[in-house]
């Protein structure tokens, strides 16, 4: 897991301002994925959380790998930061309802989804420019 507490305060700022992201996977033939989503940033636990329903292509291929290796990414204007990592699919009904805290939080409350699941990702590497 990557340090980001060593990030700063700009890179924190940064990943509470309401920007819409993106989340790559790899498909199992290797081509990448690559669709937007909200994506809220524990610094602390060093923990990205996506939530999304548990029938997309993301959700399909994190229950089929048991865990993928992906990046999410915010870019505004010349100010970008991606960060990587081991993601996992979380369908605790907790973990999911603490995810949907922090999503309307930073973005909007979502739309209600029984089949709501979450991905987590630990985090293992952070690059940008939020300066």
């Amino acid at each position: 897991m990557s340090d980001l507490s060593t990030t700063g305060a700009a890179f924190a700022e940064f990943w509470r301002e309401r920007h819409l992201c993106t989340l790559t996977t790899v498909r199992p033939d290797g081509t990448p994925h690559v669709v937007p989503v909200g994506v809220t940033l524990d610094i602390e636990a060093g923990i990205a959380r996506v939530i999304t329903d548990g029938n997309s292509a993301k959700a399909r291929q994190l229950r089929a790998a048991g865990k993928l290796n992906v990046a999410a990414c915010q870019v505004d204007g010349r100010r970008w930061s991606t960060v990587e990592g081991v993601a996992t699919l979380n369908e605790d009904p907790q973990a999911i309802a603490d995810a949907v805290r922090r999503y309307a939080e930073r973005y909007r409350q979502p739309r209600v989804n029984p089949n709501r699941v979450l991905i987590e990702i630990t985090v293992t590497r952070v690059l940008g420019n939020v300066g």
